[in-house]
């Protein structure tokens, strides 16, 4: 992961020269775009990185925008920052397929735990993966390739998105807690207020369910977690 490419994509160029000094001395790579359009540019001039973090509020193009515009063609791992109080442009980052969110102002070291957990989780470190292709109704779910299909036709999953399906499809049947969720997907601790594995699990609700005639699959245990219904009945 040392090598991992990152751009920085905020209009505060004091905090993302901050904080590109404080990843490059890590190990890391870093580019910054001071605005949407200047990132926008890069992406469609072919760039490529390893992950990206976004400022949800910029002038001109937002990150939120911004991101929008990406999805679902670049599939480059997000995470968005966000100065307000409230929840609901986290929210909205996560529907639009971020993989992660911090408030601002950030810390450093947070900010690289959380790449880092995101890089994890998109394996690009060396970590090994099991190859054991998994089946739920009309949907297969290959680790080795992170491909979800519904007979021949890829669901578009964030990476994510694909760990909770993929933690669902391991355990069937079985009650999964929020907290557990948390720390194996996105590889932190659930903290209270913390809604992001809610929406991980919403958006494959949606995504997946659109394949599966809208089927209630994964069912809210209330004050338990989740639960994917067994298919073998």
């Amino acid at each position: 992961m040392s090598d991992a490419h990152i751009i920085l994509v905020d209009d505060d160029i004091e905090l993302t020269e901050l904080l590109g000094d404080y990843l490059t001395a890590e190990g890391l790579t870093i580019s910054i775009a001071n605005s949407g359009e200047e990132a926008l540019s890069l992406f469609k001039e072919g760039a490529q990185f390893d992950l990206a973090v976004f400022d949800i509020m910029m002038p001109g193009i937002s990150g939120l925008e911004l991101l929008q515009q990406l999805r679902p063609s670049v599939q480059v791992p997000v995470i968005m920052l966000t100065g307000r109080g409230g929840d609901i442009d986290r929210i909205l980052g996560l529907e639009m397929g971020a993989d992660d969110y911090l408030s601002k102002p950030c810390n450093p070291r947070e900010l690289l735990a959380r790449i880092r957990s995101v890089l994890r989780r998109s394996r690009l470190t060396e970590q090994p993966v099991a190859d054991t292709v998994l089946s739920y109704a009309q949907i297969t779910l290959d680790p080795s390739r992170r491909q979800v299909l519904c007979g021949d036709e890829v669901i578009e999953l964030t990476s994510a998105e694909f760990n909770v399906l993929h933690q669902f499809m391991q355990h069937p049947g079985e009650i999964l807690s929020k907290s557990k969720l948390t720390e194996i997907v996105l590889h932190r601790p659930l903290t209270p207020y913390d809604r992001a594995i809610d929406v991980h699990v919403s958006r494959v609700r949606q995504k997946v369910g659109a394949f599966l005639g809208d089927k209630e699959f994964i069912k809210t245990v209330r004050g338990e977690g989740y639960l994917l219904v067994r298919d073998d009945v």
